[in-house]
Formats: structure tokens, sequence, C-alpha cells
């Protein structure tokens, strides 16, 4: 694993964004986030060109509850990346929210 700015690079080439765990997170009052719940990040990630509301889908959680694997995609569903985010980095979706360009 190799450190670049706020990012880790891991062996297999994914990257992780690395952010402290709030204490609220640890002490279990947020909501917990499930594979396959469409999530909206909470700040720009350049790198890959990703906007703060960018709408991704977890594909995997880690046990811990505190990490999830996100999978961001274009229209034409061609995966734009995969990341290891935590819970600061993503937000559930409303129910009424309307998705944009």
């Amino acid at each position: 694993m190799k450190e670049m700015g706020g990012l880790i690079l891991r062996n297999d080439g994914r990257d992780t964004v690395r952010r402290n765990i709030s204490t609220s997170r640890k002490m279990g009052n947020m909501a917990a986030t499930s594979e396959l719940d469409s999530v909206a990040l909470t700040h720009d990630i350049e790198k890959y060109g990703l906007k703060r509301g960018d709408v991704g889908v977890v594909v995997h959680c880690y046990r811990d509850g505190l990490a999830f694997e996100v999978e961001f995609v274009t229209a034409e569903g061609k995966t734009v990346t995969v990341l290891t985010l935590n819970q600061e980095d993503i937000r559930a979706l409303g129910g009424k929210e309307i998705l944009h360009y």
C-alpha cells in the first residue's frame, strides 16, 4: 500500500479514501448502509472526476461497518471506478430525491 495525498494506493490498483471515523459512527448512531444501497458522495474526488452528489452503489460492506466499496458508473453503465469509502464520504439518498446532471 502506498499513500498518495488523501488516498492509499493498494496493490490491486483501486484507491481507498482515508478519513477519520467519527465518534458517532463508532457508537452506532448513523443509519446502517447495506450492499446495493445507492449513495451520494459528500465531497469531490478530483482524481476520478467525481463531484459532491455523484451517485454510486455500495457493492461491499466491510464487516466492521465502517468502510464500503462503492462503484461509480456512467449513464451508459461503464464503471468509472470502485473506491473504498468511509461513512463520512457518502450519504444515503432520500426517497424523494431527484437525480440530475
